[in-house]
């Protein structure tokens, strides 16, 4: 049973920063396609960004580019979500995603979630 498991998640103030952590055992990381979605009232599974096995190029939802960063480590089978200058509206509950899709954004398409983690930011 592949398994995800987030954390990093928390309370934060407009402008701080914050970095969430997602392990994903049980199966080849380094062969999976990586996505963190979030969770808000205007989308269920709103896109932020994804990270390709080989290489590990990344794309990012034009909310979050050039605020926050998708990196994987296929050695520790951790991918990580590094937010900078976060802003009241990136409050969400944040869900890791894994796939054996080369490249898809479609929720649909991830075999493997994550349970969520909570991140608040406050003004």
């Amino acid at each position: 049973q592949v398994q995800v498991v987030e954390s990093g998640g928390g309370l934060v103030q407009a402008g701080d920063s914050l970095r969430l952590s997602c392990e994903v055992t049980g199966g080849t990381f380094s062969t999976y396609l990586l996505a963190w979605f979030r969770q808000t009232p205007r989308n269920p599974r709103e896109f932020v960004g994804e990270t390709l096995r080989s290489g590990g190029t990344t794309y990012y939802s034009t909310a979050v580019k050039d605020r926050f960063t998708i990196s994987r480590d296929d050695t520790r089978s951790t991918v990580w979500l590094q937010m900078s200058t976060l802003r009241p509206e990136d409050t969400a509950v944040y869900f890791c995603a894994a796939s054996t899709t080369y490249y898809t954004r479609d929720p649909a398409a991830f075999e493997y979630w994550g349970q969520g983690t909570q991140v608040t930011v406050a003004s």
